[in-house]
């Protein structure tokens, strides 16, 4: 061995610095694996302080801007048109992606020599060389820091007095990071193996093992501590009683398995010993998935009495997963849920089910079964695979399992690309509300649309060509009511832009819709309709913009005139999908506002409208449009009612804010001359640190012609604040002021520090009918940081702080 003399440290500092290459055959610490970073950070005294990210929103991703109602709880369903909800696949289990990370042609490879540096080295006779004085050893990405190192360069063993710090510095703040603090080692000569004393053990800056020994074998993959205390509390020299622990009389953990073993272990609240076990084993931080208990759901409801849900997560390979959870609740029900989950090389799916049998239908078998896939086919095709089956309604909200109302099963194929789209679904309706008998609603729908966009070379602008197919089916046969319909549509589109003097824009578009309709089972309309609706447009839009002292201020008056031929008796077809109108500033200058191919505006029309915004220097943002509608006669699509129904519609006034601390605000009114209000919308957004707020009111007057025999008046808000360092509390209701009564509330309040979260929630159900019954639950669970791994949750943490 050799050593070379360094003749200064860092800085002024006097002593001497010594670098020194051993040649030995093993690194020091155990094999990590890289993963995502964690910001944690690990104290002077080896503590851990997980840091979770305070900004991410409970609804809403936290790079988008603030969240405005609709206010319905994220429940992994999104809802669609129809009043259905599509099943997501999990996110989860994913297809695992096959990446080989080439080793850097810099990095030490096994065999190389370690590098030392101290103040001080000594080698004598005897080959026993002796470093002391800020002790930092280098080997194969692995760091020892010590005060004094013996090795005997005979037998190769290493005797190291401590403060010992053993770490992997590239490794640093990812989930595989393992720290090892101990006072003194006598280690093997690879220098990986051997005994600690007075060691602690650091798992993913989370969960800490400390003994007074601690051995490790075969290289570093087993490590095994006696007489040991284990917690991811904080733990204080003048407080050193943790939150929680777990003492045991030994302590295994595998690096290669990422398992720990608990020997005789007993837990610990406060210092109060409250469960023993003869052994337990649990996963360590870094763990993903793994075959074994998850957390414990205690829940009480009106219905079903207080009961305990115990999921248990079983592995099936990588790409697959089962979990098995029985539901029990004081004798009053007795309920087993199912989850499978698998991912393919190319889509995933994901089936949830469950089996009950209680109190509350006595000798009846209940249950559900919904089921989502998706694959990626050639071309850039999506295939897509949904069943949703269910005793009815009533069971899915007893159990907590969904608040849908319509449930859609079948198939969907899809794809979208930057000049066309194909989009095909076929499959079948079940109805759980009580006034949609099963008979006399579409059962069986089938819906396909293709659609393409080009450039034409001579006439300039833009062409779309679309064609789209629907039919459906009802079970009864009866006349009317039991009507079947079948229809192809072929809509050609040409639209072109220009700049006029005066900086006016101008746009001229064109359009042709052709529908053929088969109908059966009802007398009222011809067994087969063919009809044609041309349209002709022009707009000039005038956009004004004025810039002073930072500000800036747009105007922009919007002038269309639109021209369809009226719509003959003959061609008269049931309007299917056209019952529901909106009228907005997002379809104020629309050719046509139904939503649907069955109804079309026609006649002559002019759509105005101005709108007006203010963009300030210090980023806020205000703007506002008014407009209406004009014809030269009332449009009888619309049945001479609703806000479009005469030949002049009502006024239209939306307005939106949106500031730099996170609020948005977006208000829509509908009004006639007389300035009585048909419709209004409100809706508000707030999200910034320690408060996130989704609200909105609607007012709605009645009208038969969209089966709304009442006025609506209706609040919905989901809210969630930090109550102080963690403490976070969340609230969601829906108030009917028509009805004076609210439809549902619910408050949650979640408790979260280094070591552990605690989850509170009430919820409570309004409604009630002929199956439906008002409903009162209570959710509890605790989860212990440290085993496995979780993700963090909105708001801060409470940590305890050391006082010395």
């Amino acid at each position: 061995m050799a050593a070379r003399k360094v003749s200064k440290g860092c800085g002024a500092h006097p002593a001497r610095r010594a670098a020194l290459i051993v040649a030995v055959c093993a690194g020091i610490g155990p094999t990590l694996t890289t993963a995502p970073a964690l910001a944690q950070s690990l104290m002077a005294d080896g503590q851990t302080l997980p840091a979770y990210d305070g900004n991410e929103g409970f609804w809403t991703d936290k790079d988008q801007g603030p969240a405005l109602a609709p206010t319905e709880s994220p429940d992994g369903n999104t809802r669609m048109a129809d009043g259905t909800e599509a099943t997501q696949v999990s996110s989860v289990a994913s297809p695992s992606q096959q990446v080989r990370i080439a080793p850097s042609v810099n990095a030490p490879q096994r065999g190389t020599a370690a590098t030392v540096l101290a103040d001080n080295v000594t080698l004598d006779g005897n080959k026993q060389l002796t470093a002391s004085g800020g002790v930092v050893i280098w080997y194969q990405g692995t760091r020892l820091i010590a005060s004094r190192v013996i090795y005997d360069g005979q037998n190769g063993g290493a005797i190291i007095e401590g403060p010992i710090h053993l770490t992997q510095p590239d490794r640093r703040g990812t989930r595989d990071e393992t720290i090892v603090i101990a006072d003194s080692a006598q280690l093997d000569p690879n220098l990986q193996d051997g005994i600690l004393r007075g060691a602690r053990l650091v798992l993913a800056r989370e969960l800490q093992l400390a003994s007074r020994e601690m051995r490790r074998e075969q290289e570093g993959r087993i490590t095994t501590m006696d007489n040991v205390v284990a917690s991811s509390c904080n733990v204080c020299a003048s407080d050193p009683v943790p939150l929680w622990e777990i003492r045991a009389r030994r302590i295994t953990h595998d690096a290669q398995t990422k398992m720990l073993h608990f020997d005789q272990p007993q837990f610990r609240a406060f210092g109060v010993p409250l469960a023993s076990l003869p052994s337990l084993t649990a996963p360590d931080p870094t763990v993903e998935r793994m075959t074994g208990f998850l957390r414990p759901q205690f829940r009480t409801t009106s219905s079903l009495g207080v009961g305990i849900k115990l999921p248990y997560f079983i592995t099936l390979g990588d790409h697959a997963d089962l979990t098995v959870t029985p539901y029990v609740a004081a004798s009053r029900t007795t309920t087993l849920e199912l989850r499978y989950r698998q991912a393919y090389s190319n889509g995933e799916m994901e089936w949830n089910g469950a089996l009950s049998r209680d109190d509350i239908e006595p000798g009846e078998t209940r249950g559900y079964l919904f089921g989502a896939a998706r694959f990626e086919l050639p071309r850039g095709y999506q295939l897509g695979v949904q069943l949703q089956m269910a005793t009815n309604r009533a069971y899915l909200l007893d159990y907590d399992i969904t608040d849908a109302d319509r449930l859609w099963s079948g198939l969907t194929l899809d794809r979208v690309k930057r000049d066309r789209m194909v989009i095909a679904r076929i499959g079948n309706y079940e109805s759980l509300r009580d006034d949609e008998p099963d008979d006399i609603t579409p059962s069986v729908v089938a819906d396909a649309l293709w659609e393409r966009r080009w450039q034409p070379d001579r006439i300039g602008g833009i062409a779309s060509l679309e064609w789209s197919m629907h039919a459906h089916r009802r079970q009864s046969n009866e006349d009317i009511i039991g009507r079947d319909m079948a229809r192809a549509s072929v809509m050609l589109d040409w639209q072109r832009n220009e700049i006029l003097p005066g900086g006016v824009v101008g746009t001229v578009e064109t359009q042709l819709n052709t529908d053929f309709y088969t109908i059966n089972q009802d007398s009222r309309y011809e067994d087969f309709v063919a009809r044609a609706d041309p349209t002709l447009a022009a707009e000039l839009r005038w956009p004004l913009a004025r810039h002073s002292g930072g500000v800036t201020q747009i105007i922009e008056p919007v002038a269309q005139l639109i021209w369809s031929p009226e719509r003959d008796a003959e061609d008269e077809v049931p309007n299917e999908d056209s019952r529901l109108i909106e009228f907005d500033e997002g379809n104020l200058y629309s050719l046509d506002r139904f939503p649907g191919w069955d109804a079309r505006e026609s006649g002559l029309r002019a759509n105005l409208g101005v709108s007006w915004t203010r963009i300030d220097p210090t980023g806020w943002q205000l703007g506002v449009t008014a407009g209406r509608v004009l014809r030269s006669q009332p449009d009888s699509a619309f049945d001479g009612t609703g806000p479009l129904g005469g030949k002049r519609s009502d006024w239209l006034l939306s307005a939106n804010y949106s500031g730099t601390n996170g609020l948005a605000l977006v208000n829509r009114a509908l009004f006639d001359d007389s300035f009585t209000m048909s419709r209004n919308e409100l809706r508000l957004g707030w999200l910034k640190p320690g408060l996130q707020v989704s609200a909105g009111y609607l007012w709605m007057d009645s009208d038969p012609r969209e089966d709304r025999m009442e006025d609506v008046s209706e609040l919905t808000a989901v809210a969630g604040w930090q109550i102080r360092d963690g403490w976070w509390a969340s609230a969601e209701t829906r108030y009917d002021f028509a009805e004076n009564r609210a439809q549902k509330a619910e408050l949650g309040l979640e408790y979260r520090n280094e070591c552990v979260t605690v989850e509170m929630s009430v919820k409570r159900r309004f409604s009630s009918s002929e199956t439906l019954r008002e409903d009162t639950s209570l959710d509890l669970g605790v989860r212990l940081g440290g085993f496995g791994k979780q993700q963090s949750g909105p708001g801060t943490v409470a940590r305890r702080a050391c006082l010395r």
